[in-house]
């Protein structure tokens, strides 16, 4: 098995983070990237696998998917233990859901950071920097009660704290106020399978004269 990913991909990071979870045999790549010409030349497997022309991009024998949450899929049918989804039929509906908002809810808005390259006198940005504070005061309240987005540790939690490091690189971090919120982020730091890959974004953010966001 093989996993094509990129130094700064938070897709890439989130299917990182999952086959370390799983403890997978699996040869990592990281993809030809650079701040200036970014994938470009593409890899073969991403060019020939991925019409979006993106990594994380999976192989494994016959098997050739892209999309994260996809590969997430692929990863528990194929290695059920240790669990990253929750067995009961509603959480791991919770779960699949959280997942899909992380990616598809609160990262849009570094996407309008990114290209505004964080001004914040730019209505669009003011505006995104309004959504993901609502964002993460929701999941503040969400963590009350609980360690982890869906109960027990899922995938939904691998996706929002790649999610949200890419998001405070680009000015939008959460309060530190926010109890619940940063007390999940210790949680998740103290992973062995995610603290390795966290930092490796960092470090490739320093290493190419950017501020990395505080982990």
């Amino acid at each position: 098995m093989k996993l094509l990913s990129g130094p700064l991909s938070m897709f890439g990071a989130k299917a990182q983070i999952a086959v370390a979870e799983k403890g997978i045999d699996c040869e990592i790549e990281m993809v030809s990237f650079t701040l200036k010409d970014r994938y470009s030349p593409l890899h073969p497997d991403v060019l020939r696998v991925n019409p979006k022309k993106q990594v994380p991009v999976l192989i494994d024998g016959p098997v050739e998917i892209f999309d994260s949450t996809q590969i997430f899929e692929y990863l528990e049918d194929k290695f059920p233990k240790p669990a990253l989804w929750p067995s009961g039929v509603e959480a791991r509906a919770i779960a699949r859901l959280m997942e899909l908002k992380s990616d598809e809810v609160f990262f849009p808005s570094f996407a309008v950071l990114l290209q505004a390259l964080g001004d914040t006198q730019e209505p669009e940005t003011q505006s995104a920097l309004a959504k993901i504070t609502a964002y993460y005061r929701e999941m503040d309240a969400l963590l009350a009660d609980r360690d982890y987005i869906a109960g027990d540790y899922t995938y939904a939690d691998i996706a929002f704290i790649c999610a949200s490091f890419f998001t405070a690189f680009m000015g939008g971090a959460p309060d530190p106020e926010l109890l619940h919120l940063t007390a999940w982020r210790k949680r998740m730091m103290a992973r062995p399978a995610v603290a390795p890959v966290i930092h490796a974004l960092a470090e490739y953010l320093t290493e190419n004269g950017l501020r990395a966001p505080s982990i």
